[in-house]
């Protein structure tokens, strides 16, 4: 199975467009190479994928024929990914900058330029 299929199928990514763009800007090596999204994917490979902010550590069991559920993806493949990488998603950063909450309407001219001022910096 390609690459770019096997990230998909196991649920790495939403999508296999996602996938391949993610494989073309090096954002996924396998054995510590780079690739490309038509590498063929075999068994006990280590596949490192950033995906957002976590870097995960993915060991190749099998291929599937297609798409499976959440449920099926440990026979697949085997998460190698430390603790640690998790919790950088839980950390104080994954707050957006210009947080507001539901139902304050939209931002004043004032606010709007304290926003923008954020993320210049």
């Amino acid at each position: 199975m390609r690459l770019d299929q096997w990230l998909w199928a196991i649920r790495v990514f939403k999508t296999r467009s996602l996938a391949v763009d993610a494989i073309k800007n090096g954002r996924v090596e396998v054995n510590a190479r780079a690739c490309k999204p038509s590498h063929d994917v075999r068994a006990d490979e280590i596949i490192v994928a950033r995906v957002g902010e976590i870097t995960r550590t993915l060991r190749v069991i099998g291929s599937p024929k297609s798409r499976v559920s959440a449920k099926l993806v440990a026979l697949y493949m085997e998460d190698l990914t430390p603790a640690a990488e998790y919790e950088k998603k839980r950390g104080p950063d994954s707050i957006p900058v210009a947080f507001r909450m539901k139902g304050n309407g939209r931002p004043t001219k004032k606010e709007r330029r304290e926003i923008d001022g954020l993320e210049e910096r």
